[in-house]
Formats: structure tokens, C-alpha cells, sequence
């Protein structure tokens, strides 16, 4: 079997357009329902996707006026998910701004132990700064220190998990031994941002560590992916401004002497699903008419920098805003250059921009949304798909039930699940500790986790 596409549910509150929260299909009434999303990823899990990803940020958002813009804490959210399911992968958000490495390390260990192996962590460094005053701080620290704090953040969270060497528990009644003491590890780390004595005070997780997911594409986010990441979440209108970004993201995985085939990019995909092409376009037409002029505007006012107080809706883009327009991030070059190679009016860009953030969408049928995921992955600018419901639970029902299978028919997505861990399936590594003697995994690893109540 040749190589497989990696899926993941993203799951958003309401569905990622929007407006999705005023349509009729939509079940705004269960968004703070536990069962809503256990059934969804249950759903996700049927049809064997690798993960479900909930993204979170430490602020209210300041547009939740017109948009499902709040959040429910992942890591309960996730606990949750975990057990009314067995397999799906659980990727969750934690910002190394405004977290403590031992906090989180505790928070992701605990969260694969729970599931038996299925953490990951997509690592933030939270743009948004309010968030700063929710943490008695006057001000957002800068972009270049907050992925220097992100970086000594990584490295002694990975010390922290590696501070119980596989085999550590050792659970002998006889000799009223429960611990191997010589292979638990203080890492006394002293930093820059950082001093953390440890060891952590719970055992080597099933996998390790979390599966690392990164989702930053300026440069100090590439940098940065290059050295830590194993997924990376982007966001691309065009295939070739996602085999760009594919062949530079390896690249740099490759010059920090990684593996680049342990790294997958995975591209968010919106799709709308209609028995016609022209079905499918009329049902994002359908959300795209439910949407409020104000709340995309302040979404363009962040991204460009601009004033767009005043501007007409259904005229071109203002050159001379697009002249002033700021470019120092990549979803904001991401706005500007499809504004001007299309010529976009403002509304235009608004509905653009409606149904997923930036992120691809898509109006097709299922064959024709299979025929583009599968252009991607096989022209080198995606190893898989976050797939982005415009609205839930239909908008992925729809997507589960008539284009999972015709991916799984041409033999580009699994049927059944042949791994437990998302390590495996993603294909990626477990990490031995880095405080073994041999650096590598043992047989330990499964008397450990059956020692520890997980199941086999």
C-alpha cells in the first residue's frame, strides 16, 4: 500500500463559516453540550480519521458580538473526548506565552495517559494581545521573544516528559520496589525565561511525548517548525502557493538534520458539498448571505492594518488601501495577494474570508472535493487535510459519508485503523528519553503502561 492521506476533524464551535451559527442546519443550541462534540468525534472516528483538533486562545475574542468566538478549555474538553472514544487522536491548544512548561507537560502527560496514547500538542505563541492583561502583564510580549520564550519552552517540557525513563515503575509487591529510582531524572533546568528543577511527577506517557503541531508560518514560525515540529497546520488559496510552502517547511527540516518525512503538512480544507458543482456553490452562497459586514470588516482591520471605515462594499478594493496595507504576517500577504490577483470587490473578499479564516474553500461535488485533495497530495503540497465543516454536524457528515469513502476507494485513506497511538497513526516516531543510557525505547514501554492501569 502506497502512501496514505493524513485527516483530521477541526473542529470550531458552530462550524468554521462565519454565519454558520444562523443557519437553520446548524445546532447552535448544543455549542456548551459535551455529548455534541463526543458524538462528532465519535462520528470522526467511524470513519477512521486520525485526529480531531480543538484550537483555543487565552482572551475573549472582542467580535464574539457577531460569531461563536468563545472557547471551552481544551484540556477538559479533550479529557472528555477521550473517553467516549478509542482510537481518533485528541490535538489540542496550549500557548508557551502564557502557560509554564511544567504545567503544561503535566496537563499533555496526564491527557495521554487518559487516552492510551493519543495527545498532541498544536503549540502556540498567541498573537492576540488582550490576552496579556488577563495575566497581569501592561503588555504582549514581541513576536521575536515570544518564539525565543517558545523555543527554551519546548525543550524543557521535552526534559520534563524524558524525566521518567521507560521502565521506571517498576510495581514489584515482592520486593516493595514501586520505582526505579536511577531512571527518574531532575532536569534542573536553568534559562533564559525558565528554571524548572523537576523530575515531573507523572510517569513516561504512552507516546512519549504529544505529537508536536505547529501552525505559525512567518518566518520565526518556520524556523521554528523546522527545529520541533512533527504537523504543521497552514492555510493556502492556491496549489502553488501550498507546494511552496511544502518544499520550504521540509527543506528546513532537513537543514536541522531532521527527518523530513517526520513532519506532515496538513492544509485546512473547507468544503461544501452539493450532487452538482452548482449546488455546492449555492449552499456556501447560502452562509456567505448570512454573514455581517461588520464583523469581516474587523477581521480585514486586523489582518491589513488599515482603516476601512467608510469603504463601499461593492467596489474594488481601494488601491491605496492595499498600498498602506501591512505584510509583516503570512495570512496577511495571504489577504492581500488574493485581492490583488483577482481584483476582489470588498464584500467579495469578506465572503472570501467568511467561510474559513483564509483557509481553502471548496464547492464541488464529493468526487470533485476527493479530485482536489487528491491534486494536493500527490503534487507535493500537502501530506493530509484539516478538514474545516462550514457548519456542524452536518457539514462533516456530509464530508464523512460521501468523500471518505471515495478516498478510501482509490486507496488513498485507510479502512480500518491498523495503530492506537496518533504516533502511529501519523507514522511518526516514539522518542526515547534523553536521559536513557541507550536513548532508545525498551520493552519496558508496555509493562509500564499495563502496570499503570492503561489497556492494552
Amino acid at each position: 500500500m502506497g502512501k496514505q492521506l493524513k485527516l483530521n476533524l477541526f473542529i470550531y464551535p458552530g462550524g468554521h463559516h462565519e454565519a454558520a451559527w444562523r443557519h437553520p442546519k446548524s445546532h447552535t443550541d448544543r455549542l456548551l453540550d459535551i455529548r455534541f462534540y463526543q458524538e462528532l468525534a465519535q462520528r470522526a472516528e467511524a470513519a477512521k480519521l486520525d485526529a480531531v483538533f480543538y484550537a483555543d486562545g487565552p482572551a475573549l475574542e472582542n467580535n464574539v458580538q457577531y460569531a461563536t468566538r468563545f472557547r471551552i478549555e481544551p484540556f477538559t474538553w479533550l479529557s472528555a473526548i477521550a473517553v467516549a472514544t478509542e482510537r481518533i487522536g485528541l490535538i489540542g491548544t496550549a500557548s508557551t506565552t502564557y502557560l509554564e512548561p511544567y504545567n503544561a507537560a503535566r496537563l499533555f502527560a496526564s491527557l495521554d495517559h487518559i487516552s492510551n496514547g493519543r495527545a498532541g500538542w498544536n503549540i502556540v505563541t498567541t498573537g492576540a494581545e488582550r490576552a496579556a492583561r488577563n495575566f497581569g502583564l501592561d503588555e504582549h510580549p514581541p513576536h521575536a521573544e515570544r518564539y525565543s520564550r517558545a523555543d527554551e519552552f519546548v525543550r524543557v517540557a521535552g526534559k520534563l516528559w524524558d524525566s521518567w525513563e521507560d521502565g521506571a515503575v517498576v510495581a514489584d509487591a515482592g520486593s516493595g520496589v514501586f520505582a526505579d529510582t536511577s531512571r527518574i531524572h531532575p532536569i534542573e533546568h536553568e534559562g533564559e525565561y525558565f528554571r524548572v528543577e523537576g523530575a515531573l511527577n507523572t510517569p513516561r506517557s504512552p507516546q512519549g511525548r504529544p505529537v508536536f503541531v505547529q501552525a505559525g508560518s512567518s518566518d520565526d514560525g518556520k524556523a521554528f517548525a523546522g527545529r520541533h515540529a512533527e504537523a504543521v497546520f497552514t492555510a493556502h488559496q492556491s496549489l502553488e502557493s501550498a507546494q511552496g510552502f511544502y518544499a520550504d517547511i521540509k527543506a528546513l527540516t532537513a537543514a536541522n538534520g531532521r527527518d523530513p518525512g517526520q513532519l506532515l503538512v496538513l492544509p485546512g480544507i473547507s468544503p461544501y458539498l452539493g450532487s452538482t458543482e452548482a449546488e455546492g456553490k449555492a449552499l456556501k452562497q447560502e452562509f456567505d448571505e448570512l454573514t455581517q459586514p461588520e464583523y469581516g470588516l474587523g477581521i480585514l482591520r486586523k489582518l491589513l492594518g488599515v482603516d476601512l471605515d467608510g469603504v463601499k462594499l461593492d467596489e474594488p478594493f481601494p488601491p491605496e488601501l492595499l498600498a498602506s496595507a501591512g505584510k509583516a504576517g503570512s495570512r496577511s500577504q495571504l489577504v492581500l495577494d488574493l485581492i490583488r490577483r483577482e481584483n476582489l470587490t470588498v464584500r467579495q473578499v469578506l465572503h472570501r474570508f467568511a467561510g474559513a479564516r483564509g483557509h481553502y474553500v471548496f464547492a464541488g461535488t464529493p468526487a470533485q472535493v476527493a479530485d482536489e485533495i487528491q491534486r494536493w497530495f500527490e503534487n507535493g503540497a500537502a501530506d493530509g487535510f484539516n478538514i474545516m465543516p462550514p457548519w456542524l454536524p452536518g457539514g462533516f457528515e456530509a464530508f464523512a459519508d460521501e468523500v471518505v469513502p471515495i478516498l478510501q476507494s482509490r486507496g488513498l485513506f485507510r479502512t480500518e485503523y491498523t495503530g492506537r497511538t496518533l504516533r502511529e497513526h501519523f507514522g511518526l516516531d516514539r522518542p526515547g528519553s534523553q536521559y536513557s543510557k541507550a536513548g532508545q525505547n525498551g520493552p519496558a514501554t508496555r509493562n509500564n503502561h499495563h502496570l499503570l492501569g492503561a489497556s492494552a
